[in-house]
């Protein structure tokens, strides 16, 4: 056997663009079945579009097409009335991956790495070989130019085929993407049409038109005409930053001396939190950054943790409101009781972060089956990798026995509800590049953990008093079956007549009211029932709602409820 010396081997070592990386690994990205694909395609398209219209401060319309072209290709379209994208920037945007302008920002947004839309044209020119057509208009009085490209996956560089102008005189401003991929639609909880469905609940703000394989047109009307609050960039907070990071930092800043240093590079840091924060790190104010070691970077990141700083401003984050979950539930849900919360702001990594629950109870969910557990990040629903997230691990982690749920240990609870969680932060945590799950970060899941219980002990409030009512009502039921029979009894001891006995009977049933006061009615009573949304994505069987990638999600068998009916019948039997 011939030795290969290191130089040989040297020659065979080269660079690998992030193209090249991500063409052999898709499923990083979400595509790793045609069903998903589909969606993860058709996601990245809507993400830019209502994050173009908001950063622009326009009203979104939306315009989502799926055409089937064969068994498994598919042609999407997705138009928006942002305010297009300059001519320069086009191919880059849509071409060349890990390129945008959010990466750097801390602003809250659903796009984050620069990756998505390109992973979609990727995607499609590796099933279809076609490339992606763009076309946007930045104007009313300006020309629309559109464009079909590839990415060229050896050098990551936009590949254009075709450049040229187009009349697009019914749009004013927007976009407009057409790929060809392979696919396939199905119906259900993981489909493009619950996924459509959830992101018109949750803004609220965005007219969506949308139209399925098979031709049927669903049209999400916005239901509120004021845009969410504009989310604000900030810097870093200084609790969470790591070490290595404030090394990096102390190495690039501009800044003179360490007391400017933490002044201009953190949020929530005045002159005087500055001087404490050296105070506790045991360095001078008038430390020059450039000269830091380790072992002070290490100082000061100690000196920062023990220093009280003010939580990071919220101006940065734009939750949905409680206002808006609860309506968002009240569309989907016909439900008897809502509720839901948001936690005040936290921090991790030097992150700020808010998350929000909801919940809805009872109606005519089913019983016998575990809760629907809606997750969202940022505006945007979470449907695949679900026991890989954070937010399920919390849901199972709480004691849900106590607020009346059925449960089994570290599972998901049981019972008419649906649970829904969302994050709101400048830099939200996902496990992976397809943006399905949270990282589980102990900050996060405390703060999820803390909004299901505040949401828990509103349930648990309602379960009680819908308990108490029932239980009334057997008592009064058992007393009211013997009232007839009294009367009976009187009207033979005292010769009373038929009409003397009837009144007997009508007193002894006022009597019964005025002690035990009147019996309240809990009724399902939800003006804003959507029943076509809520049919939406659920014509299919629920069989093909099952999660696949998601059975490691501990869940409990079925509980059967009794007939409580034929229980109170055997009772009155018995007395009788």
């Amino acid at each position: 056997m011939v030795q290969k010396s290191a130089e040989e081997l040297a020659k065979k070592q080269r660079d690998i663009s992030i193209a090249e990386f991500f063409e052999k690994n898709r499923h990083l990205l979400g595509f790793d079945n045609p069903r998903r694909s589909l969606l993860t395609a058709i996601k990245e398209g809507v993400d830019n579009a209502l994050d173009a219209c908001e950063e622009a401060r326009i009203l979104p319309e939306l315009n989502i097409e799926v055409i089937q072209l064969g068994e498994t290709r598919f042609k999407i379209i997705m138009e928006d009335n942002g305010p297009g994208i300059v001519k320069e920037q086009l191919p880059k945007i849509f071409a060349k991956l890990l390129y945008g302008s959010k990466f750097h920002k801390l602003a809250q947004s659903r796009g984050q790495q620069g990756i998505g839309i390109s992973a979609a044209v990727l995607y499609g020119q590796l099933t279809t070989g076609k490339p992606a057509v763009i076309t946007s208009k930045t104007g009313r009085n300006k020309p629309a130019h559109q464009l079909k490209l590839k990415i060229d996956t050896t050098t990551n560089k936009p590949d254009v085929s075709d450049d040229r102008e187009i009349d697009w005189s019914e749009k004013d401003h927007g976009t407009r993407i057409e790929i060809d991929l392979e696919g396939s639609y199905t119906k259900g909880r993981q489909s493009v049409d619950e996924y459509i469905k959830e992101t018109a609940i949750v803004n609220p703000h965005a007219t969506i038109i949308y139209t399925n394989p098979e031709a049927q047109q669903f049209i999400f009307p916005r239901a509120a005409e004021e845009l969410p609050a504009e989310a604000k960039e900030i810097k870093l907070h200084p609790y969470g930053v790591e070490l290595g990071t404030l090394i990096k930092m102390l190495e690039t800043t501009d800044a003179k001396t360490l007391q400017q240093f933490l002044t201009t590079e953190f949020v929530r840091v005045g002159t005087g939190t500055a001087k404490e924060i050296c105070q506790n790190s045991s360095l001078l104010p008038n430390t020059k950054p450039a000269k830091f070691s380790r072992e002070m970077a290490e100082q000061l990141h100690n000196g920062i943790q023990k220093t009280k700083i003010i939580a990071p401003p919220t101006d940065c984050i734009s939750p949905i409101t409680n206002e808006l979950l609860e309506k968002g539930l009240r569309k989907e849900i016909n439900a008897e009781f809502y509720c839901s919360t948001t936690r005040p702001p936290a921090v991790y990594r030097g992150n700020p972060f808010i998350i929000e629950a909801a919940l809805a109870y009872g109606g005519e969910q089913e019983g016998d089956t575990t809760v629907r557990v809606m997750r969202f990040a940022n505006r945007v629903p979470l449907l695949y990798q679900q026991g890989a997230c954070a937010i399920t691990n919390s849901i199972q982690n709480t004691a849900w026995r106590s607020y009346g749920l059925q449960q089994s240990k570290n599972s998901l609870p049981s019972g008419p509800c649906t649970i829904l969680v969302h994050m709101s932060s400048v830099w939200v945590p996902f496990t992976s590049e397809s943006k399905e799950a949270l990282a589980h970060y102990p900050e996060i899941v405390k703060e999820i953990k803390r909004a299901l219980q505040e949401c828990g002990r509103k349930l648990a409030s309602f379960v009680n008093k819908k308990r108490r009512i029932k239980e009334e009502g057997k008592k009064r039921s058992y007393i009211e079956k013997y009232i007839p029979h009294v009367a009976d009894a009187l009207k033979e001891l005292i010769g009373l007549d038929d009409i003397n006995t009837k009144k007997v009977e009508d007193n002894l049933y006022e009597i019964l009211e005025h002690a035990r006061g009147e019996l309240e009615e809990i009724k399902i009573d939800n003006p804003e029932y959507d029943k076509e949304l809520a049919k939406i994505g659920k014509e299919q069987d629920d069989n093909d709602d099952n999660y696949e990638d998601e059975k490691e999600v501990k869940t409990e068998k079925p509980i059967k409820e009794r007939n409580e009916n034929k229980i109170t019948e055997e009772k009155q039997k018995t007395l009788i």
